[in-house]
């Protein structure tokens, strides 16, 4: 199933449903998607075919604004599981790849109450020149789980999203000089969305690590890079294994799986700077993944940058 998340403008109540072609068979106004989590799916799947069965209302997709699948998750962690997006910039810089990329897959918290929605406006970050964004996968976690075993640990994933980090990049290399970070370059929004899709929407494509999709992000109509979920170094089994160690990951959790190859400026200036300029006010990005959807998001101007000192 495909669930949305939405309101119908201009600020009705948020409410969930199950999408079906170009209509959303919707709930009462009420429950949340992570309401309908916690198990090993059933009463997600029993919520979808009384919906289904008998909706509340059916809209219209464009009639409504899509928010993100799971709007207020416990977490957010993101990633670094493919290798040629990082192994490019590293090159760039003269350095190797790191052993520890091979030994663990690394990731920082993300700010849960800076998401945004498939086609939602994205602010430029206060004092940002050089804005990206990061094309990625969101793995959303269905049931708790306390240090799991790489081999199960997959057995928790309730189904995936697009997931699209905007990185300010000059504000991230200037607070990491302190070995800190990333915090501010990473907090002003992150897109999940258009819809949460179960993972046995996607069965027929699971490979040992991902599932062999491709994913396209194009700039202003014109296509910038494209790669196969398939390609990543780390599984979906490995990462919730590493993000469960020793703690515990929770139901809503959102576990982004790092940028793909060519899914972000940062990589794609590595070699030729002129031809992918850092992001502007008006640019509209378009990332698409087969068979998870599309989300299109357009820079907007963002707050000023309030100095903390004179």
């Amino acid at each position: 199933m495909r669930w949305a998340t939405f309101q119908i403008p201009p600020a009705t109540p948020e409410r969930i449903g199950v999408v079906q072609g170009d209509e959303i068979h919707a709930m009462a106004a009420g429950p949340r998607l992570i309401d309908l989590l916690g198990d090993d799916g059933e009463r997600l799947a029993a919520a979808g075919a009384k919906t289904l069965a008998s909706p509340a209302e059916v809209v219209r997709v464009d009639r409504v604004r899509l928010l993100p699948p799971i709007s207020r998750p416990p977490a957010v962690r993101d990633f670094m599981t493919f290798r040629q997006h990082i192994e490019s910039i590293r090159k760039s810089q003269g350095l190797e790849l790191p052993r520890q990329f091979f030994e663990i897959p690394v990731f920082y918290f993300t700010n849960p109450h800076a998401l945004v929605g498939a086609h939602d406006p994205v602010p430029m970050p206060p004092g940002c020149q050089n804005l990206d964004f990061e094309c990625e996968i969101g793995v959303v976690i269905g049931r708790d789980g306390f240090n799991l075993d790489p081999k199960n640990a997959a057995d928790h994933v309730v189904g995936f999203c697009l997931f699209n980090d905007w990185s300010a990049r000059d504000v991230q290399r200037n607070e990491m000089e302190m070995r800190l970070g990333p915090a501010k370059g990473k907090d002003t929004a992150t897109t999940l969305g258009p819809w949460l899709v179960t993972k046995d929407e996607i069965e027929p494509w699971r490979r040992p690590m991902g599932y062999d999709l491709e994913m396209v992000v194009s700039v202003n109509g014109r296509e910038y890079g494209r790669d196969r979920w398939s390609n990543a170094f780390w599984s979906i089994g490995e990462i919730i294994a590493y993000a469960s160690r020793g703690t515990k990951a929770c139901a809503g959790d959102v576990l982004g799986t790092g940028t793909c190859g060519n899914g972000c400026l940062a990589e794609l200036r590595t070699r030729d700077a002129a031809a992918y300029p850092w992001l502007a006010v008006g640019d509209e990005i378009v990332y698409e993944v087969e068979h998870l959807g599309r989300i299109a998001n357009r820079i907007v101007a963002g707050p000023p940058l309030i100095p903390l000192r004179p």
